[in-house]
């Protein structure tokens, strides 16, 4: 058992603060925010993630896992502080230190025993190189025993807790292999590959790979664009691919592209340290254009199916980036919904989890109970995620209940030719039947 504490509560910090505990350790969750931890001492989750409430409350009530907004007593006895906090995306796309930098600082101000620092949040090639630097300089001399070690995540909203439990590998980095190995020992007992590397290289095998995923996504995007020009179904293109084991199948599904915490701001943190440091990232730039284009073809197919959309109400099925989590940053339906709005749209909108957060930023759409009363009257519906409740809709109902009959599929979940069937006008990403309507 090891004493470990995680600063910041947000996504990564809960989740990873929370699995540790699941382990056996002894964890102290520690926030800024006097209003999360609260809620969090009440079983109160701050995000919607599958299991993590059970998995929360049963270490909390075990006394495993603790929550605090006082960091000297968090990091009391941590042999382990983990920097989990949130690294925003700033004028130019740059990754935003100063949560980094305020925690590093902290760590220096409070602890006075050895100590390994964990880098767990996503920052640019070269921070733990700079975490040291600010916790020796803030020492002024008075000498602290401690190590950086880069520990970057690689979480999927959605499924979390089983990434946490079950990854494919561990990514240290560090100058020192005694504390990588320290660190290693954590997980340990999750049986996986353990990969060990200078603080830089595992600094970039995190945005290396997100970036990697996002232009799977984007190509996958671009090839649907020509399929539907030339007569041809992305989706079996897709599942052709994916039969070569040099290319797979993960991340080939066409839609309205990335979105969420992760891809668009690593993405363009990376682009950014390409130019910073003299090379010429075009391959993120297209990735990137791509991912925009998606959305805006909605908006081009609409037009091309009712012309103006002026006052034209249009219903949004999904508002989530993606399904099983109440998280809408940069989630394709807001592009799409501020694109609809400045057409003149009226626009309603539902989603499973994420109407909450959608209320703080969608004041001109109004958000409905069902996705049958954003179908009411609406000359269009959107599927903007693909969430399973969507999956088995009344479509004799909602035919009914709307007033022209357009669909646009933004996730291929639905079958075009039942559509054609039933008297919709569809369209869908990148499939052959797409404009047979």
């Amino acid at each position: 058992m090891s004493n470990i504490c995680v600063i910041g509560t947000g996504y990564v910090g809960l989740v990873t603060g929370t699995c540790f505990a699941d382990l056996g350790n002894q964890v102290i969750c520690q926030d800024i925010s006097a209003e999360r931890i609260d809620k969090l001492k009440n079983g109160q989750m701050p995000i919607f993630e599958p299991g993590l409430e059970q998995i929360v409350n049963i270490n909390y009530q075990s006394g495993r896992l603790m929550f605090t907004t006082d960091l000297t007593e968090a990091l009391k006895d941590a042999e382990f502080a983990f920097i989990a906090v949130g690294t925003p995306s700033g004028v130019d796309g740059e990754a935003d230190l100063q949560y980094v930098r305020m925690a590093a600082e902290s760590i220096a101000d409070h602890v006075n025993h050895p100590i390994i620092v964990v880098n767990k949040s996503t920052v640019p090639v070269g921070t733990g190189d700079w975490v040291t630097d600010i916790i020796r300089k803030r020492r002024n001399g008075n000498n602290l025993d401690f190590q950086v070690v880069s520990n970057p995540e690689f979480l999927r909203e959605g499924s979390a807790i089983n990434d946490f439990m079950f990854p494919d590998r561990i990514v240290l980095g560090c100058t020192n292999i005694d504390a990588a190995n320290q660190v290693g020992n954590l997980y340990l007992s999750l049986r996986c590959p353990i990969q060990i590397t200078d603080l830089r290289t595992a600094e970039m095998i995190k945005y290396a790979s997100n970036a990697f995923l996002a232009t799977r996504i984007s190509f996958i995007n671009e090839i649907a664009n020509i399929c539907e020009e030339v007569g041809a179904d992305v989706r079996e293109v897709a599942t052709g691919m994916g039969y070569d084991k040099r290319i797979g199948r993960a991340f080939l599904d066409a839609g309205l592209g990335w979105g969420g915490s992760c891809f668009p701001k690593d993405v363009k943190a990376l682009a950014h340290m390409a130019v910073l440091h003299g090379t010429h990232p075009q391959l993120l730039q297209a990735v990137m254009e791509i991912n925009r284009n998606q959305r805006r073809k909605v908006i081009v197919k609409l037009r091309r199916a009712m012309g103006s959309l002026n006052d034209k109400v249009i219903g949004v099925l999904g508002l989530s980036f993606k399904p099983n989590t109440d998280d809408i940053r940069e989630a394709p339906a807001l592009e799409v919904i501020h694109l609809l709005l400045n057409e003149g749209a009226c626009v309603r909108a539902y989603d499973p989890q994420a109407m909450e957060n959608a209320s703080h930023e969608l004041e001109r759409v109004v958000l409905c109970q069902t996705p049958y009363e954003v179908a009411e009257g609406a000359d269009a519906l959107i599927l903007a995620t693909e969430w399973n409740e969507f999956k088995q809709l009344d479509f004799n109902r909602i035919h009914q209940l709307m007033h022209t009959r357009i669909i646009i599929d933004g996730r291929n979940l639905w079958d075009p030719e039942r559509m054609k069937e039933m008297g919709f006008t569809y369209f869908g990403v990148g499939r052959a039947m797409t404009n047979n309507h």
